[in-house]
């Protein structure tokens, strides 16, 4: 059964984003959605709003409004410590009910992805997602989201004409950050958690991070990444020596994680980590264009294979054509004698 969301869509008016927190510090991603929501309300003559879940103080409130928020809808409740996605899209929903945004804007984080799909399912609305590109139609008011399809091979431009709210998730590091201005001042709406937000939903009894799969490298400056070329596990121990005489992360293609050779909160593509690092050094990846899609930002790319003629190896800015087992081992321990040098 097709269910349509039959609405007055001049009913609906201006652009929500929802801002995540990371270590009690509001993520960088959300500064992103702010800057894309502010451009996407210019053109529709609206306000940007953003709801925050978590308790926030008001020097982060300020932060937000400084980066483009006109108001902020901030809840805060014990039970929002920990991620619950039935409670957060419950109230999502109640709040979208009532103030009827237009336009709701999501970073395509864990924690996005998981809450999208859930809230627009329960309001019937169109979702998009892993937007890398974000515009209005000048004639519909549309929301026209544009995101790879076909493994990357097309850029697919996508609508909800006829629903309302139109939500999109948007991949870190895709969007520009924008420069905050400290003199802006918005308004504050405090919003409470209703009996009927938290009724017949699952509680959190315990949240337990763990510390690799928290790891951000869309964060890292710097980022080592190997591909199928490192040939095993042992590889990217090479590598993670090298990352740390540099304080960088280390990235992986796709290939490597499905090899099991390094875990998934490594991998840097279009079905991992988008980043726009200072540098990226990819050592033996093809360039495949599912991993350009996630890296191909990043200032400066350094490229180590043994075939000069792939993808990754036109694409750098500087490409050694080697042996990687070579190369990587010969920087290990000239980065070693620079530093013993300077303690001299």
């Amino acid at each position: 059964m097709r269910v349509l969301n039959e609405c007055d869509k001049s009913r609906y008016k201006n652009v929500w984003t929802l801002t995540e927190l990371s270590d009690n510090a509001i993520h960088s991603v959300s500064y992103e959605l702010l800057g894309a929501a502010k451009k996407l309300a210019a053109a529709r003559g609206c306000e940007v709003w953003t709801a925050v879940l978590e308790d926030v103080g008001g020097e982060q409130i300020k932060t937000l409004f400084a980066y483009g928020a006109d108001r902020v809808i901030s809840v805060c409740d014990k039970r929002l410590t920990a991620f619950n996605d039935e409670l957060e899209c419950n109230i999502l929903k109640r709040l979208i009910e009532k103030y009827l945004p237009e336009t709701v804007l999501f970073s395509a984080t864990s924690r996005g992805r998981a809450l999208a799909p859930r809230l627009a399912s329960s309001l019937y609305a169109g979702l998009t997602a892993d937007c890398t590109g974000l515009s209005i139609d000048p004639e519909s008011g549309d929301l026209l989201q544009t995101r790879p399809a076909f493994g990357g091979n097309i850029m697919a431009t996508i609508r909800s004409g006829d629903h309302r709210p139109q939500m999109a998730t948007v991949r870190p590091k895709v969007m520009p950050m924008p420069d905050p201005d400290p003199d802006r001042t918005g308004e504050v709406i405090r919003e409470k958690v209703t009996p009927e937000d938290a009724l017949n939903i699952k509680e959190i009894l315990q949240s337990i991070r763990n510390c690799e799969s928290s790891l951000n490298l869309s964060e890292a400056r710097i980022i080592v990444a190997g591909g199928r070329a490192m040939k095993g596990p042992e590889g990217f121990k090479m590598l993670e020596e090298l990352a740390s005489r540099i304080g960088g992360a280390v990235g992986a293609s796709r290939a490597a994680v499905d090899n099991g050779w390094i875990s998934y909160p490594h991998q840097v593509g279009q079905t991992g980590a988008t980043v726009q690092t200072d540098v990226y050094i990819a050592c033996g990846i093809s360039g495949q264009i599912q991993h350009l899609i996630g890296m191909q930002s990043c200032k400066t790319i350094i490229a180590i294979d043994i075939i000069d003629t792939t993808p990754m190896m036109k694409l750098a800015d500087i490409a050694v054509k080697g042996d990687v087992f070579k190369i990587v081992p010969a920087l290990i321990n000239e980065l070693d004698k620079i530093k013993a040098e300077q303690k001299i």
